[in-house]
């Protein structure tokens, strides 16, 4: 690999990183989409900035779209308090209009400068390692090397000073004002983090593509794990991922680096949604498949307590009267069987002691309707589920 590739998937990764740790915490404060409206909103801070200072290198202009981003969010907020539309509403009328000045501003006064449309919506990792910075008249390396990298030394540091305090205000607002910690200032700090990382990576992957990195690992974390650090680990490692993985498909195909960056986030999405072991699609689907078997059985067992007849206990009358298709039918039967509920003689079904057990508890979770008691029943008479 030459140097132009390390620097190129160092750079992917550490912006992968960088916008992982505050998409987690936008995603567990279900706030998704005001990644999206930050990194739109920033442009006209940006615009401002670069009018002020003429150097699209100059801080203030990460000092300024971090601005921008916060009043983008006390607006949306504003809005929203107001009880007239909700926050989806709010975000959709905010960020279109501070976006069309930032655009208004661009295409008047900077048609001279690469602080393009679509430069600012794009990016390109390829770039990247063509713009040196220089000290003293030696090379250190990229620009977005350093600036990505400052950013998410800051941000881990505000990570583990902070820690506690973000951990407490978004799961219970409440419990973080009673212990003394102030919700606004933590969530303004985050938006304000949000909106800083959302500029340092303009130059590698755009306004655009810089949401996916900020929200996808995040969602796809969140799928696996209820526990928060192993939700940032999860979310910075298929950040990492994707970004290395995003390079090597775009140099295979020859294609845009950041969208392929962005193609691999979403295949992993996918394939966590469909796979995940408790949240996934499949398990989901078995997990339901499962309870309407043990709800059939529940049902099947029942009618049994509550029938003495040998003909209304009989193998087939039983499928005529549930009203069961033969293949539920031989589902729920075999299920009792293999959890010794029930005995079969001569295609008479009888309940054992531990089906009538069972059936007695099952009766009583009915009465009281505890939810505690239908899987605390399960865990100790299934020992064959679905």
């Amino acid at each position: 690999m030459s140097n132009a590739q390390i620097e190129i998937q160092l750079i992917a990764s550490l912006v992968a990183i960088a916008c992982a740790i505050p998409g987690t915490f936008l995603v567990l404060r279900k706030m998704a989409m005001i990644s999206d409206a930050i990194s739109h909103s920033i442009l006209p801070g940006i615009v401002i900035g670069f009018f002020i200072t003429q150097d699209l290198n100059s801080p203030l202009l990460i000092l300024l779209a971090a601005i921008t981003g916060i009043i983008t969010v006390v607006l949306v907020e504003y809005i929203q308090k107001t009880g007239l539309v909700k926050e989806d509403t709010a975000i959709g009328l905010v960020f279109p209009i501070l976006f069309s000045i930032g655009v208004i501003l661009i295409a008047k006064n900077a048609n001279d400068v690469h602080l393009d449309v679509d430069a600012v919506l794009l990016g390109e990792l390829a770039f990247a390692p063509f713009d040196r910075l220089l000290i003293a008249g030696m090379d250190v390396g990229p620009k977005s090397l350093w600036v990505i990298g400052s950013i998410l030394l800051i941000t881990i540091g505000l990570l583990f000073a902070f820690f506690k305090e973000l951990k407490i205000s978004t799961f219970d607002v409440g419990l973080a004002a009673s212990l003394g910690f102030s919700p606004a200032v933590i969530h303004y700090g985050l938006m304000t983090v949000s909106s800083v990382t959302t500029v340092g990576a303009f130059d590698a992957v755009g306004a655009i593509l810089v949401v996916a990195l900020m929200i996808a690992p995040a969602a796809t974390a969140y799928l696996l794990t209820n526990n928060l650090k192993h939700m940032l680990a999860y979310a910075i490692c298929f950040g990492v991922f994707s970004a290395l993985s995003g390079y090597w498909l775009a140099h295979w195909l020859d294609a845009s680096i950041a969208g392929s960056i962005t193609t691999m986030l979403g295949l992993i999405f996918l394939m966590v949604y469909l796979f995940a072991p408790k949240k996934g699609i499949i398990a989901v689907l078995y997990r339901e498949k499962q309870q309407r078997t043990e709800v059939s059985l529940l049902t099947f067992l029942l009618h049994l307590r509550n029938h003495n007849e040998e003909e209304e206990r009989h193998v087939n009358h039983l499928n005529e009267h549930i009203n069961w298709q033969k293949v539920r039918s031989k589902t729920v039967l075999e299920l009792a069987l293999k959890n010794n509920m029930i005995v079969i003689t001569n295609n008479i079904v009888s309940l054992t002691e531990k089906g009538k057990d069972f059936t007695a508890q099952a009766i009583d979770y009915i009465i009281t309707n505890e939810d505690s008691k239908i899987e605390h029943m399960k865990d100790d008479f299934f020992l064959f589920r679905g």
